[in-house]
C-alpha cells in the first residue's frame, strides 16, 4: 500500500503523489536551459524541491539532448570557512553522483588531481571545465541545498561557477540550477578571509531568473487525497477537505502530514470503512503540534534569527504597522514559508499561526505553577473563566516584568504571556484557536474545551492601549462582539493591556461587565 510521504523525496511507486514535474512550469525551465541560462529555484523546506529536481534530471536524460546531474552540496556545510575541505566534499559528491546516475567515471578519475593542483579556490571550476570538454552532450547541473553552505566555502563555490560561465557550453555546463530555501539575493555571507559581509547577488551576478515553487492548490490536495480513497475505499468528508485547506493553505508537508496522521497513525482513522472526518483532522493537527514534529521544530528554530524576529514580532503583537519594515527581511521570511504577503501581512497558515506562539512560550508553559483542576467548576465541569482571568491578573501584576523580560519577542510579551498561561490550563484538554495580523490592533483567541455536557467556547479579545484607554475599550467591545458573533458563542471577554510606565497597577488592574449590542462582555484591565 502506498502512503502519504513526510520525509525525503517522493517516490510515486511508494507514495501518494502529484507528478513532480507539475510542481513548476516545466516549459519555462526547459526554455531557460535551452538558452544556456543559470538560474535559481527556491522554496521553503519540505515543499517538494528535491523530488522535482530528481524528476527533471530523469526527464532531461531521457530526452537525450543533455546530460543532466543532480547533486546535494549539504555535505560541505560543516567546512564553513575551510574552502579546501568544502570543495573537496563537493567534488567527491559530484563524482559519486556522476558515476551512479550517468555511468561516468571521468570526474572520479581527476577530481583529486584538480584539488591538489588548483586548491579549493579553483578545483571546482577546472574539474567542471574538463568534464564539459569531454562530455558528448552539453551538461546541465542541478545543485541542491546550495544555501546550506557557509561563509567562504559558499562564496568560493558561487564565484567558481561564475568564473566558468562565459565558457559554456563547450568548456563549462550549459545550464546550472541553484536550489535552496532562499533566493541567492538573500544570502548574507560572512567572509573571514575578506572580513566583510558579501551578498549572494554580488558573488553570483549571472543569475538570469529566480523561480519559486508554490504550495498545493485546493484542487491538488483533493487529487492527492483521492488517490488514497481510490486505493483503499476510505473517503474524506467534504468538510474535511475544506478544513485541511484552511489549516495548511496547501503547504505540502502539512498536507501530507495531516493525511498520514489521520489515515495511518490514528486508530480511528485506520478503519478503512470509516470516513476521515473534520474532528479526526483537528485531533491529528493537535498531535503533530504536541509532538513537535521535525518540520515544525525547524520552523521554530528560525524564529530566533533577528531578521525573522523583526517581521514576526509586530504580527504577534497585533499592533500598528512599524515605521520601517525592511523589504529584504519581509522577502526572506516569506521565502522561509513563515508568512504570506497576499493581502494583509500575516502568518502563512493556521497551523503555523498556532505553532509559533506555542513554541515561543514552550518553556514558560512548563514553569508556570498553575493546575487546570483549580479552574474547573465541580458542578458542571466547565472552565471557570472569571476565576482563571482573575488569577491571571494577579499573576500578571506580580510577574509580568520578570517573565516578559525572558521573551525574545518582548513587544508581543503580554499577549504571549497570557497565551502561555491559557495553554498551561488547556493542555489538559482543549485547544486555543488564534487570529492575529499586522495592523489589526488586536489578537483574537477562541478557547475550545469539551466538558461532560458538550463543548465550551470562550472568546478572548486582546488589545494594547494606544492613546485613550476609553477609546481602546470602545473599539475592543465592537471587535469582541463581532468575533463572538462569528464564533457563535455568548461567553466573551475583552482583555486590555496598558503598558504605560506612568500608571500604577492600581489604575491598570480592573474588571467590569458591559453590555454591547445585547451581548454581555467582561472587560479585564491589566
Amino acid at each position: 500500500m502506498r502512503f502519504f510521504n513526510t520525509a525525503g523525496p517522493v517516490r510515486c511507486e511508494d507514495h501518494y503523489c502529484l507528478p513532480p514535474l507539475t510542481r513548476f512550469d516545466l516549459a519555462e525551465i526547459l526554455t531557460l536551459i535551452d538558452q544556456k541560462k543559470y538560474f535559481v529555484l527556491h522554496a521553503p523546506r519540505q515543499t517538494g524541491k528535491t523530488s522535482s529536481l530528481l524528476a527533471l534530471m530523469d526527464y532531461l536524460n531521457k530526452e537525450e539532448n543533455y546530460r543532466c546531474l543532480y547533486f546535494n552540496v549539504e555535505i560541505a556545510q560543516t567546512a564553513r570557512e575551510d574552502v579546501g575541505r568544502g570543495v573537496k566534499a563537493i567534488l567527491g559528491k559530484v563524482a559519486s553522483q556522476a558515476r551512479d546516475f550517468l555511468q561516468d567515471s571521468f570526474l572520479d578519475d581527476i577530481w583529486e588531481e584538480m584539488l591538489n593542483k588548483y586548491g579549493g579556490e579553483g578545483a571546482l571550476e577546472e574539474a567542471l571545465r574538463r568534464w564539459a570538454e569531454v562530455s558528448p552532450k552539453p551538461l546541465v547541473l542541478l545543485i541542491d541545498e546550495i544555501d546550506a553552505l557557509v561563509g567562504d566555502t559558499l562564496i568560493s563555490v558561487l564565484r567558481q561557477l561564475r568564473a566558468g560561465y562565459s565558457n559554456r557550453p563547450s568548456f563549462f555546463p550549459q545550464s546550472i540550477v541553484l536550489c535552496g530555501v532562499r533566493d541567492v539575493r538573500d544570502y548574507r555571507i560572512h567572509s573571514d578571509q575578506q572580513k566583510a559581509i558579501i551578498t549572494g547577488g554580488s558573488a553570483f551576478n549571472i543569475k538570469a531568473k529566480s523561480l519559486r515553487m508554490g504550495n498545493f492548490t485546493q484542487a491538488e490536495i483533493e487529487t492527492l487525497y483521492k488517490q488514497h480513497t481510490e486505493e483503499t475505499g476510505q473517503p474524506f468528508d467534504p468538510e474535511t477537505m475544506e478544513l485541511v485547506w484552511d489549516l495548511t493553505e496547501g503547504q505540502p508537508w502539512l498536507v501530507n502530514a495531516l493525511a498520514y496522521e489521520t489515515c495511518f497513525e490514528m486508530k480511528n482513522g485506520r478503519e478503512r470503512s470509516q470516513p476521515i472526518t473534520a474532528e479526526i483532522v483537528i485531533e491529528a493537527k493537535e498531535n503533530l503540534i504536541l509532538r513537535r514534529e521535525t518540520h515544525l521544530d525547524q520552523l521554530a528554530d528560525k524564529l530566533e534569527e533577528d531578521r525573522v524576529r523583526g517581521v514576526i514580532e509586530p504580527i504577534l503583537a497585533g499592533g500598528q504597522m512599524p515605521d520601517r519594515l525592511p523589504k529584504d527581511d519581509v522577502q526572506y521570511v516569506e521565502d522561509l514559508g513563515l508568512i504570506s504577503t497576499k493581502g494583509q501581512l500575516r502568518i502563512a497558515n493556521l497551523i503555523y499561526q498556532e505553532v509559533i506562539p506555542r513554541e515561543l512560550t514552550y518553556t514558560t508553559q512548563l514553569t508556570i505553577s498553575q493546575e487546570p483542576s483549580w479552574y474547573i467548576r465541580p458542578e458542571d465541569g466547565r472552565l471557570d473563566v472569571d476565576k482563571l482571568m482573575t488569577a491571571f491578573q494577579q499573576f500578571f501584576r506580580q510577574h509580568s516584568e520578570h517573565w516578559i523580560e525572558r521573551f525574545d519577542y518582548k513587544k508581543a510579551g503580554p499577549q504571549l504571556l497570557l497565551q502561555a498561561f491559557l495553554q498551561r490550563i488547556l493542555n489538559s484538554g482543549g485547544r486555543i484557536e488564534r487570529e492575529y495580523g499586522l495592523g489589526r490592533l488586536r489578537t483574537d483567541l477562541l478557547l475550545i474545551r469539551p466538558y461532560p455536557g458538550g463543548v465550551q467556547q470562550v472568546v478572548l479579545e486582546l488589545k494594547l492601549v494606544y492613546g485613550s484607554i476609553n477609546r481602546t475599550i470602545e473599539e475592543g467591545l465592537e471587535q469582541t462582539w463581532e468575533y463572538a458573533g462569528r464564533c457563535g458563542t455568548d461567553e466573551s471577554h475583552l482583555v486590555i493591556f496598558d503598558r504605560s510606565k506612568s500608571k500604577t497597577w492600581g489604575k491598570k488592574i480592573f474588571s467590569r461587565q458591559k453590555t454591547y449590542q445585547g451581548k454581555q462582555i467582561k472587560i479585564w484591565g491589566m
